[in-house]
């Protein structure tokens, strides 16, 4: 088992997730109970399919999702790591298709995902207002998210959030975005709704704040600043209908597990 840190380039930043490399799926009990026992956000379990090409499977604490960005990254670091001379890698997932992640210059692993962009909301719930420190200027929603958009990169990063009140919004999570001072632009990201509270960096969300920013600042290639306590770096980038989230991880630990 490897313990990585995604989006970032040093140790205790970005969001860490555990990644496990398979030679055949276990249980689904079983993946539930270690990814119980790591208590992260997520680990991923990965079995090989052909050369340079997996099957990827993410569990919270809670229970198996569809899609883990900062998990697959950290998977594909992993992957990278064992094998110098590999250049691309494909991932085969249940629900949301294949995926493929690229090694870069310096470290960077490069991911690609369809682009989700937001809409803007026009009937805007109490709870969603009510449960933020801030009235936002702007309301926008995708399939993942409810998106507040404020002015300032100080407003993001010194908003509260009321946990409760946003819980009552499931499905959706919650991200606040401004522009960025030394970045394009910022953003925190809160999933009550799906069981956690602040999530460290998501990848995932991304695909959603590259084609709102990418057209508010009239540019395709952004860098992102996801202002949690932790904090990551995400490079971004709009394709047509892609999106290209990348970024560095960092290996905090390997070891075995023993069942």
């Amino acid at each position: 088992m490897h313990q990585v840190d995604s989006f970032t380039r040093d140790l205790f930043g970005g969001n860490p997730a555990a990644v496990i490399v398979l030679e055949a799926w276990l249980e689904d009990s079983v993946m539930q109970a270690i990814a119980i026992e790591n208590n992260l956000s997520e680990t991923a379990f990965l079995v090989a399919d052909e050369p340079g090409s997996y099957l990827i499977r993410w569990f919270s604490p809670i229970c198996e999702i569809d899609f883990c960005g900062h998990a697959t990254l950290a998977a594909a670091h992993v992957l990278f790591s064992q094998q110098p001379t590999l250049q691309e890698l494909h991932f085969t997932t249940l629900q949301v298709g294949e995926l493929k992640a690229r090694r870069g210059d310096s470290g960077l692993i490069a991911m690609g995902f369809p682009s989700c962009p937001p809409h803007m909301e026009f009937e805007t719930p109490s709870a969603l207002l009510d449960g933020v420190s801030v009235k936002p200027s702007e309301v926008w929603r995708n399939q993942q998210a409810y998106f507040l958009v404020y002015l300032q990169q100080a407003q993001v990063e010194a908003l509260e959030v009321n946990l409760e009140l946003l819980k009552t919004l499931a499905p959706y999570d919650v991200v606040v975005t401004a522009p960025g001072e030394e970045h394009d632009f910022v953003s925190r990201y809160f999933w009550p709704a799906n069981g956690g509270a602040e999530d460290p960096v998501t990848g995932s969300i991304h695909a959603g704040l590259t084609p709102f920013w990418t057209k508010r600042l009239g540019k395709d290639e952004l860098l992102a600043y996801q202002a949690s306590k932790r904090g990551g770096v995400l490079h971004c980038q709009q394709l047509g209908d892609r999106v290209t989230i990348a970024g560095h991880a960092k290996t905090y630990f390997e070891g075995t597990v023993f069942l």
